[in-house]
């Protein structure tokens, strides 16, 4: 058994409030589990990509995403735009 602890880390994106996604949660262990808590209790899609997470994990909370890490996150939203309209969510 690994003693790695689970690492989460949330993003936000509004394009009427921020040119790019912004962090707005983190953490480890058991942060980490209250965080994927809130978004099954939300329905807010998970998408597990430890190294993403490893990178997100170092910048501050409601710091926006560097741009170097613009294409590997539009393609985290595209998944979460096909899924959201899979469900009926958006046309």
């Amino acid at each position: 058994m690994s003693d790695r602890k689970k690492e989460a880390v949330a993003l936000k994106y509004n394009p009427l409030e921020s040119t790019s996604p912004v962090v707005i949660a983190k953490g480890k262990g058991e942060t980490a589990e209250r965080i994927l808590r809130s978004a099954e209790d939300h329905n807010i899609p998970i998408q597990e990509d430890p190294s993403l997470v490893h990178l997100l994990s170092k910048l501050e909370i409601e710091e926006s995403i560097p741009e170097e890490l613009y294409e590997v996150v539009a393609e985290l939203f595209a998944f979460i735009y096909r899924l959201d309209k899979e469900a009926g969510k958006t046309t």
